[in-house]
């Protein structure tokens, strides 16, 4: 164990490696997925991410007056609906500069960019009304870490939602869920990305993240309140939602 009691080595994917090395391989994972990143969502999903994702925004109740954060946002989709739906000044951030690249082009006007580990936020205490990470917090090494800070940078009555892929509630489908995690994501990974390995630690990285309960836990341990738990699409991906008071 290290000073601060967490493990000195974490998860990336099924593989422990150092916790120094994990942020490492993550970034390499998402440099060589962004030029494909949302053809590769669309495939992984059938497209139902873009149905969770409007739901996840609808969710943070965007109005003009409210400034968001959005944490591991890589090209954006969820600052896209966010202004679209209404919402103020928002504030993309991820820690790859790559995947910030990548959506540079489709960033809509009143939105800053912010090449930032959601860890360390270089970002002063109170400044924002929402904080969101959507399919963003299984690939960070410290979670609890990212979501002290992003309770640190909310004002009060603000709110934080993280959108993730979650622990799958339909027991009789699961095989078949495993399969396609398992089988066909990969070999997708490899005939449309041309990288099959990234596409099989994405697969095995949901399997380790912290599951509903779990993770409701910590967001009250970040000390959060009024915590709440949605399930989507049978619990394949669940929303959690919690307040600064």
């Amino acid at each position: 164990m290290s000073g601060n009691g967490t493990p000195e080595q974490v998860d990336f994917g099924y593989k422990r490696v150092a916790r120094g090395e994990k942020q490492r391989l993550v970034r390499r994972v998402f440099e060589s997925v962004a030029p494909r990143y949302d053809v590769m969502n669309d495939l992984m999903s059938l497209g139902i991410h873009r149905v969770w994702k409007r739901e996840f925004v609808r969710m943070l109740d965007p109005r003009p007056n409210r400034r968001l954060l959005d944490l591991a946002g890589g090209t954006g989709d969820i600052v896209r609906l966010w202004r679209g739906m209404g919402g103020g000044e928002a504030v993309l951030s991820d820690v790859n500069q790559a995947m910030l690249d990548a959506g540079r082009g489709r960033t809509p006007p009143g939105t800053a960019l912010l090449a930032a580990d959601a860890e360390r936020l270089p970002v002063r205490d109170s400044c924002v009304d929402r904080v969101s990470i959507a399919f963003g917090l299984r690939n960070c090494t410290d979670k609890f870490a990212v979501l002290r800070e992003a309770r640190r940078v909310l004002r009060p009555g603000g709110r934080f939602l993280c959108l993730e892929f979650s622990r799958f509630q339909v027991a009789a489908l699961v095989p078949l869920y495993d399969a396609w995690s398992f089988g066909v994501l990969p070999r997708l990974g490899a005939a449309v990305a041309g990288d099959r390995e990234s596409y099989q630690y994405l697969a095995e990285s949901i399997r380790t993240f912290p599951d509903q309960a779990a993770l409701a836990a910590m967001l009250r341990d970040a000390g959060f309140a009024r915590v709440t738990v949605r399930n989507l699409s049978g619990g394949i991906a669940a929303i959690h939602a919690g307040w600064r008071l």
